[in-house]
């Protein structure tokens, strides 16, 4: 029987769509799913800024009946504007493993580039730098993260067999976390804050931790602007991710580095692992969902490293040296005893080099793909 493929247009497709991986990774030990509403509030043109200025599509594929593959197109035009790249971006790809349906999918989306005028597909990306991306191509034995997608082992192959390429690769670490804080970081710590007349704020509450949400977002949107596939986040969207997420992060595991007016120089967001919660919430928060992740978030031994960002004029100081001991010393007090770098480019040799003082296992790898339209 021949592949069908329909594009979502109405609520219940979408939910379907959402809940297709759900079908196709039951039981996995691997896959981590997010929370259904989460990803609903990432589709919906209403819910989500980046529709300010990207447009998207999402299909699923049938086959007698039954949904056996998904996949969104995403036209990001701030991308195309700063980098000058005529791409269209895919993501949120998921298929049985058959070529036929791959390649539907993948097709689908290609149509969609050349009757636009683009001349190259790419991903998986999604929105913005914040969404899950890249496709896993090495450690599949390995637990996923909220941070990342997860994909079976034929994913990759499939892509390779329908003409996609490496465009760039992103590497991720597991990190041991010694009981007791490394001397040379703290030592050095020390040093940078005194030579460079810094500080660190030490929040009481959430609420303090509030009032430096729109400073991060700018620090981050300044910093991360050269990574490959970034594009500036607009206020709605900062506004956005500020109510996501600061509601789950402490503050002890968001250090921040000011200078001497009170300017913020350097932050790092690092979190209890939620990756076992969120298998046992099935993407859904009620009626247990809120409980399995309250429950992570106080009693874990395992953490998520997120978003680090210095200021240009203060980076290659060791003011990198200053957040990771004040992480160091929030793991101790947790108990946090191994940490997940999340994806980091593997050009990014600066980034890399800052887990020298630890035990590191490189046990990870996700690449984005890219096709030329001819």
């Amino acid at each position: 029987m021949s592949i069908e493929i329909r594009e979502v247009r109405t609520a219940k497709e979408l939910d379907a769509f959402i809940r297709f991986p759900h079908t196709l990774y039951r039981g996995h030990p691997c896959w981590v799913p997010l929370l259904s509403m989460d990803e609903r509030n990432t589709f919906r043109q209403d819910k989500n800024p980046a529709f300010e200025h990207c447009q998207a599509r999402y299909w699923l594929a049938y086959r007698n009946g039954k949904i056996v593959g998904r996949i969104a197109g995403i036209l990001n035009n701030r991308h195309i504007e700063k980098w000058n790249q005529n791409y269209l971006r895919f993501s949120w790809i998921d298929f049985v493993d058959d070529l036929e349906v791959s390649k539907a999918l993948l097709e689908t989306v290609e149509a969609w580039g050349r009757e636009i005028g683009l001349t190259a597909v790419h991903g998986p990306l999604g929105f913005t730098d914040m969404d899950r991306e890249g496709m896993l191509v090495e450690g599949f034995d390995e637990m996923g993260t909220m941070a990342t997608f997860y994909n079976h082992p034929y994913y990759p192959v499939h892509l390779q067999q329908h003409g996609y390429i490496k465009d760039i690769d992103w590497v991720e670490y597991e990190i041991t976390i010694p009981p007791e804080p490394i001397e040379e970081i703290s030592r050095m710590a020390e040093v940078v804050l005194r030579r460079n007349n810094l500080h660190v704020f030490q929040p009481r509450n959430k609420r303090e931790l509030l009032g430096y949400a729109q400073s991060l977002f700018e620090l981050l949107n300044a910093e991360y602007a050269h990574l490959y596939g970034t594009v500036m986040l607009n206020q709605r969207q900062i506004e956005a991710y500020t109510k996501e997420y600061f509601s789950f992060v402490s503050p002890d595991l968001l250090p921040i580095v000011l200078d001497a007016q009170n300017q913020m120089v350097a932050f790092g967001i690092a979190m209890p692992s939620l990756s076992r919660a969120l298998q046992k919430a099935r993407g859904r928060l009620l009626p247990f969902g809120i409980i399995h992740l309250l429950w992570a978030l106080s009693h874990n031994q395992r953490a998520d490293l997120y978003l680090v960002a210095i200021k240009r004029e203060y980076q290659g100081k060791g003011v990198n040296a200053v957040l990771m001991s004040q992480i160091h010393k929030a793991f101790i007090a947790r108990g946090i005893q191994k940490a997940e770098s999340n994806p980091e480019l593997e050009n990014n040799l600066r980034v890399q080099t800052q887990w020298k003082y630890y035990e590191t296992r490189q046990h990870k790898r996700r690449r984005i793909f890219i096709k030329q339209l001819n």
